[in-house]
């Protein structure tokens, strides 16, 4: 049976010492200790704890792992769930660069969600916003993980958020119809049909480098998403299900795909746009040898700036940089279906997004309806007080 009991001493400095002694045994019917300088905090630790050891979830503090601990099972059991090279890289950097350094002493029989709280307001002081929501997502994973283990009772980090202003979301840029069409007479030949592919289907970089020519259906006017390459060239399925979706395409874009499929590099892997050599087309050479390229010869290109005048090159000519990165295409894409009012539901699974709200978050800004708007609040007050 559980017991508190008060003991009392002198400190080596002579002073008179009080402590509150938690007597207690584990589920395994191990004796345990914990000792408190109040006895509020036994009696309500205590009260917790006798619950946990009820329902077989309690772990004592000598036998608790540390927040390091769990991540490195965190990432260790993302390995063995077969996750790509490359999340599995961004999970080691938030681990060992973030989570680590900060709380990873901490054991989690120890850690409360003010001392989350804690954790997240010294991120938010030293990271940036998006950073910071990053870190505290990936350490409730880590302790997630951990409590389907039952290496702990209770994720602290489960209702700890990170707020952030809608001011610090920025909007999506989004090429204008005039830059794209100049994307596509400056593009080579050799280029077009993906830079077309991307303005009209909304893919993914990852997924327009993993697409078959299986997954083009021509007479349907289809394509089907059901693989993406990674950034280490990797193919693989998409990330999640929503990933997994087809998507109508007009009748341009097939008869541009028909003709490429004739001059295209072969591939082992049935690649619709493979390199030269037929493999996988390496993501950072897409934008550096093609799309960054193909912007600043369309003029869609910004002065590069140093000490707050245009550089120039050898030449005396200012040098231009890409406006846009390659995501800016699906942005386009988005926003052409939605002014064509394409439905949320349909948006959404285009899109490949996990939500509509997802969706919403993202082009919500687009899918007002000025015209629209006046027309309903009109019809409404004629409704009302019979106006015209």
């Amino acid at each position: 049976m559980a017991t508190i009991r008060k003991r009392e001493w002198t400190s080596p400095k002579g002073e008179e010492k009080t402590a509150w002694l938690v007597d207690y045994r584990d589920g395994s019917g191990a004796r345990r200790f914990k000792q408190f300088s109040r006895k509020r905090d036994a009696d309500a630790w205590l009260t917790s704890a006798a619950w946990q050891v009820s329902q077989g979830t309690h772990t004592a503090d000598s036998q608790s792992i540390t927040v390091a601990q769990a991540c490195d099972i965190w990432i260790a059991a993302a390995e063995s769930k077969g996750r790509e090279r490359g999340t599995l890289r961004q999970y080691r950097q938030l681990a060992d660069l973030h989570i680590k350094p900060i709380i990873g002493a901490e054991k989690l029989s120890r850690l409360t969600q003010p001392k989350v709280e804690a954790f997240r307001d010294e991120l938010i002081r030293t990271r940036s916003p998006a950073m910071a929501a990053k870190i505290v997502r990936a350490l409730s994973s880590v302790l997630r993980e951990a409590q389907r283990r039952g290496l702990t009772a209770l994720n602290a980090a489960a209702n700890v958020k990170v707020e952030r202003s809608t001011r610090d979301k920025p909007k999506a840029e989004i090429p204008t119809a005039a830059e794209l069409r100049a994307m596509l007479d400056h593009a080579p030949e050799n280029f077009q049909p993906l830079l077309l592919t991307a303005i009209l289907t909304g893919l993914r970089a990852s997924e327009l480098r993993g697409l078959r020519w299986a997954d083009v259906d021509f007479k349907n006017a289809t394509i089907s998403v059901n693989q993406r390459a990674d950034r280490y060239n990797d193919l693989g399925p998409p990330k999640s299900k929503a990933g997994y979706r087809t998507i109508p395409i007009p009748g341009a874009l097939v008869a541009v795909l028909r003709e490429w499929k004739l001059a295209c590099p072969l591939s082992e892997h049935d690649l619709a746009f493979p390199n030269r050599k037929g493999g996988v087309q390496n993501y950072n050479d897409l934008l550096r040898d093609k799309f960054a390229p193909v912007q600043i010869a369309a003029g869609v290109a910004d002065p590069v700036i140093e000490n707050g005048e245009p550089k120039l090159d050898d030449n005396g000519n200012p040098v231009m940089v890409a406006k846009y990165g390659f995501h800016a295409l699906r942005h386009a894409c988005a926003s052409g279906w939605i002014k064509q009012r394409v439905d949320l539901k349909r948006l959404t699974t285009w899109l490949g997004h996990s939500s509509v709200q997802l969706s919403i978050d993202v082009y919500g800004h687009l899918l007002a309806d000025a015209e629209g708007d006046a027309a309903l609040v009109n019809a409404a007050h004629a409704s009302l007080l019979g106006g015209t």
